[in-house]
């Protein structure tokens, strides 16, 4: 065990902690994915967006009571150790801290191709500077890279606040029903946009470092997926309302064109910049929140002791984000956004599916455990939500497996 000033320090409120979740889920996704996905859905790509949400409040539901029921870093992996058993708690774990890895140096290559843009070195070589500038924001403390998430959650917000603002004008003009690849196509872009929305899965790992985790974790986590989805869906609603889905699809930077169409030259070089600070802000919150779901397992023994080191000034579990950071610079090299986002959702949807029953079963094995939050609209015991949660799960992974096939 560690000593007790070794443990992670609890910073965090309601505010910071929602806007870690909405931060991470307005990262990459939205600027790089809106693009593919019209190509697949049309203007009905909003829809799109609207299905994958209804995976993520499910989902986020369920985790919500989970989260309330056990504060632990080791999210996921614990919940599923304490429904199943070890192995496939360890199974899920890995997969978690795969899509981390994978997701970062994905993310970190997009901001390298925004900047180089500006500033030529190379699209890898900038990925690996942003890389190793967010692991020494997540090493020097939670309350550093807590300031960093909330200016670039606000930068994020104000770049979907301007795309909206941009595209009010133009509503009404286009129709957002056509779709041209049918609704197959729309529920392929669902799978497909989900990418979009990682990262309300993530706060419950923020549960050491938050004030009073039982009731903040579960507001955030709801309150996270319901700003993210309502900015979404009238994000893509302007976008395609300013260039309609075939212009929209033939771009690698959908958002800024959009700003320039409607605002002139100088409304995409905004725009780049947003997107900057959008992707370091989810490389440095993806870093953060992985490394603790590796932490959390290592205090369980299921890694290495030495992933479970705490620096003894800074608080942070610095050997766990070192390690991260150093396998994400392995696969910066991997740089298809849409095959990654796919694989990533493979493994989540995975994951969403056993969280979701692991609520459906813990409501029967642990029935007098405390919970603070309960999903809603139970029958008996029996929570419905968590058992659509995981059919929409099993019913978006189809679709994400036939995307990459």
């Amino acid at each position: 065990m560690h000593k007790k000033d070794e443990k992670l320090k609890r910073y965090l409120g309601l505010f910071s902690v929602t806007l870690a979740g909405t931060g991470i889920i307005l990262g990459a996704g939205i600027y790089a994915l809106i693009g593919i996905g019209a190509n697949l859905a049309g203007n009905a790509v909003w829809l799109s967006f609207l299905i994958a949400s209804l995976v993520a409040v499910f989902t986020g539901l369920s985790y919500a009571e989970l989260s309330s029921m056990f504060r632990v870093d080791a999210g996921e992996y614990d919940y599923v150790q304490k429904v199943f058993n070890k192995r496939l708690a360890f199974f899920i774990g890995l997969m978690i801290i795969f899509t981390g890895i994978v997701s970062a140096a994905t993310v970190a290559l997009g901001f390298g191709g925004y900047i180089d843009s500006l500033i030529s070195l190379s699209v890898v070589k900038w990925a690996i500077i942003l890389t190793i500038l967010m692991l020494v924001i997540n090493y020097i403390g939670i309350r550093e890279t807590a300031f960093f998430n909330n200016f670039s959650g606000i930068i994020e917000l104000i770049g979907l606040i301007l795309i909206i603002a941009l595209g009010v004008k133009y509503f009404g003009r286009v129709d957002y029903f056509e779709m041209p690849n049918g609704f197959t196509g729309v529920l392929r872009a669902s799978a497909l946009v989900f990418f979009a929305y990682m990262g309300f899965e993530t706060i419950v790992k923020l549960s050491e470092e938050t004030k009073k985790p039982e009731k903040t974790i579960p507001k955030a986590i709801i309150l996270s997926v319901v700003i993210a989805t309502i900015l979404y869906i009238l994000t893509s609603l302007s976008a395609i309302s300013i260039l309609g889905w075939r212009e929209l699809g033939s771009t690698s930077s959908p958002l800024a064109k959009v700003a320039e169409v409607s605002f002139g030259r100088i409304a995409f070089f905004v725009l780049t910049v947003i997107a900057l600070f959008s992707t370091s802000n989810t490389v440095l919150m993806t870093n953060v929140t992985t490394s603790r779901l590796v932490y959390g397992m290592a205090e369980e023994k299921s890694l290495p002791r030495f992933l479970s080191k705490v620096h003894e000034k800074h608080r942070t579990p610095y050997v766990a984000a070192f390690v991260l950071a150093f396998f994400s610079i392995i696969f910066i090299f991997i740089g298809d956004i849409e095959f990654v986002a796919n694989l990533n959702n493979i493994f989540l949807f995975l994951t969403f599916t056993f969280i979701n029953l692991s609520v459906i079963v813990l409501r029967y094995k642990y029935t007098d455990i405390k919970r603070p939050f309960r999903v809603p609209f139970s029958i008996g015991r029996f929570p419905v939500l968590a058992l659509f949660g995981m059919l929409t799960s099993i019913f978006l992974l189809t679709f994400t497996i036939s995307n990459i096939i």
